[in-house]
């Protein structure tokens, strides 16, 4: 079996007195984009920190493609790339200029400078910026630039901290769609606290909260983690919400609009289907009726009040 891209097995570490991060199991085996996420002072860039070899880990083992990073960081480091949540620009080069300089301190072979920036820049949508001042670039395509330089060596790992920051609604729609076709090729840990970015970009979801792991699974899986709760229906006859109330299971009833209502449920009944025998009875005219999802934040709430 091919090494785990990601393997991290009892990693804690500790700030004076404080521990970051205490005992944390992480093994990521495939490409696609995971999503880190963690309240302020969680453990997230602490763990990024170590993972990247920017920092040595206080107990535990860090390895990416079976490297340990702390032993071997070299060897670690030419196979992950990393974007902070400040690009690394040098805004007085052009971006030839710039990913050339990248090129020779990530020691690609000078024979194949051109094809690895060709590629980079050819993937990141910016081959026609190649010899613009980077300072001249908007916000957009500046972080574009730092994604190239991220994956101008061809890592099997990209870390990304928090790579949509600062950028208008149209420019993050373009690097959301960037980072998704990045994750195609490789692994890509996408550190945010934005939970939208993580349902438009992620495929799996790491949670750390208080410096421990308390989550980590399938977006579907953290999508589905709190049993929902209410029914959303739409009637052509609105009933009272009385009316409603006196259906067994019913805990609570919110009008929504003129023909639409959220009902709150006891989720160990069949609840849906005494609104529906209920509405043939009454002439309701039941249209809809489906199980209101859950939001990401109020899973994101009850995950870090369990730490």
């Amino acid at each position: 079996m091919d090494e785990p891209i990601v393997s991290i097995q009892g990693l804690s570490h500790r700030y004076s007195k404080e521990w970051a991060v205490r005992k944390v199991n992480i093994t990521l085996q495939n490409n696609g984009v995971i999503g880190l996420l963690g309240s302020n002072g969680a453990g997230k860039s602490t763990t990024m920190n170590i993972l990247c070899g920017v920092i040595n880990q206080t107990e535990g083992e860090v390895k990416v493609n079976g490297i340990d990073v702390r032993d071997e960081p070299v060897k670690a480091k030419q196979l992950l790339g990393f974007l902070p949540q400040k690009a690394p620009l040098y805004p007085e080069l052009t971006v030839r200029e710039y990913l050339t300089h990248c090129a020779y301190l990530r020691r690609i072979k000078k024979d194949a400078f051109t094809r690895a920036i060709t590629t980079a820049m050819d993937k990141c949508g910016i081959t026609h910026y190649a010899d613009r001042l980077i300072k001249n670039l908007s916000g957009g395509y500046q972080q574009r630039v730092g994604l190239a330089q991220a994956i101008l060596h061809k890592p099997k790992l990209v870390v990304l901290d928090e790579p949509t920051n600062g950028l208008d609604p149209v420019q993050i729609i373009e690097v959301r769609k960037l980072i998704t076709e990045i994750g195609k090729d490789r692994l890509v840990l996408l550190s945010t606290h934005i939970l939208s970015e993580v349902q438009a970009t992620c495929n799996h979801i790491i949670m750390i909260e208080k410096g421990k792991l308390v989550f980590q699974g399938s977006i579907e899986a953290f999508n589905n983690y709190i049993k929902p709760d209410a029914l959303i229906a739409v009637f052509n006859t609105m009933p009272a919400p009385e009316q409603l109330k006196v259906i067994e299971g019913v805990k609570e009833v919110a009008v929504l609009g003129a023909h639409k209502t959220r009902i709150q449920i006891d989720t160990d009944l069949p609840v849906h289907e005494s609104v529906i025998a209920a509405s043939v009875v009454h002439q309701w005219g039941l249209k809809e009726i489906y199980t209101e999802k859950v939001s990401l934040d109020k899973t994101f709430a009850k995950l870090s009040q369990n730490t």
